[in-house]
């Protein structure tokens, strides 16, 4: 989840660009979102997939999930032409393709509930008519904390329902296995805190509590335990700066690793201490290992790869080895694929597209 830092690293490629106003909502076939649907080869060192598929072709495409019978997709998608994330749907063989947010503003982390004809996700439209501003850029590399709240909608885009009203970041839902629960993200409290709630906006819980960020939370296949990214400053001038940050509704995610809960915040504990910036952690079907995203190599670098981890820390395999971004992964319900954000073969700066490759 957190879309930023895909922008990001991204911007970094593509640094001087100016932001166009977004246009007014126009039907998904209309708003630039390009398929390719084709068969690339996987680069040396990637012997994990026996063949990856391109989806999207062209554009910011990121954080595509799957619908729990793997029959669905939901993505977002940013335009040249149609510059602010918006949220669509697709079926896994490139058919189908329909824009489901209504155009305002911004969204980001689409998650389906179970029956697969109905999905959620994070939308500034009470806010924003258009694309927010840019952070200064005077701040250095900061994520912005854009003023989502989290809505529900039918797979045809109709019905929208607004599950949260905190209008402050609110964003990074997944649901849980059984159906009944979403995990989140928001500074509803004033930090970036954890939080689960039913699947209709009642009964929210706080699961985090220690000043700094703590986000992108995924629950265990068995619901038992939730993976997260955090970073919590430990000295009085750390602190200072992310709450100065904060204030500003920014925030700076340069070192980010990842820890592990009880699914009702108890026993949180950190599992990777690589350095640099660890994100976008999901789990493999069975429960056992983590999938996540990493420049821990090169911290300094847009260069992302998937790496796999145990929940204990333990045997670190490297997934990807493309030099670019590789970020935003997700097993299929059967395990037999995964799906990631990647700017492998991009034919323009600041490009992502969504593939998939057979697991093995």
């Amino acid at each position: 989840m957190f879309r930023s830092y895909l922008t990001a690293v991204l911007a970094c490629l593509a640094a001087g660009c100016v932001q166009p106003s977004i246009p007014e909502a126009r039907p998904a076939a209309e708003t630039g979102v390009v398929l390719a649907n084709r068969t690339v080869a996987p680069p040396q060192g990637e012997s994990r997939f026996a063949a990856i598929r391109q989806l999207t072709d062209g554009g910011q495409n990121a954080e595509a999930y799957f619908s729990r019978d793997g029959q669905w997709i939901t993505f977002q998608s940013a335009q040249l032409e149609y510059p602010c994330d918006q949220q669509y749907v697709i079926r896994t063989d490139g058919t189908g393709l329909r824009r489901v947010s209504d155009g305002r503003g911004k969204t980001t982390c689409g998650w389906f509930f179970p029956d697969g004809r109905r999905l959620f996700f994070g939308s500034t439209t009470a806010q924003q008519d258009r694309c927010p501003p840019k952070p200064d850029p005077s701040a250095g590399y900061v994520w912005p904390l854009d003023p989502y709240d989290i809505y529900a909608v039918d797979r045809d885009g109709r019905n929208t329902t607004r599950l949260t009203h905190y209008n402050v970041y609110t964003a990074e839902g997944v649901l849980s296995p059984d159906g009944k629960r979403i995990v989140f993200t928001s500074l509803e409290s004033g930090d970036l805190e954890i939080y689960t709630m039913n699947v209709d906006g009642t009964d929210v819980r706080r699961l985090t509590h220690t000043v700094g960020y703590d986000g992108g939370p995924w629950w265990s296949p068995d619901g038992k335990k939730i993976v997260y990214r955090a970073n919590h400053p430990t000295d009085s001038a750390g602190i200072a700066q992310y709450r100065s940050l904060l204030a500003r509704n920014l925030v700076r995610p340069s070192r980010v690793e990842l820890f592990i809960m009880n699914a009702d915040g108890s026993d949180q504990r950190q599992i990777t201490r690589l350095g640099g910036a660890n994100f976008g952690p999901s789990w493999t079907p069975d429960g056992r290992r983590i999938i996540f995203s990493s420049n821990y190599r090169d911290p300094r670098s847009g260069n992302f790869d998937l790496y796999m981890i145990d929940e204990n820390g333990g045997g670190l395999e490297q997934i990807t080895t493309d030099p670019g971004f590789d970020g935003f992964p997700m097993f299929s319900p059967d395990g037999r694929k995964l799906i990631w954000a990647s700017s492998r073969g991009a034919k323009r700066s600041g490009e992502a597209n969504v593939f998939i490759a057979d697991w093995k």
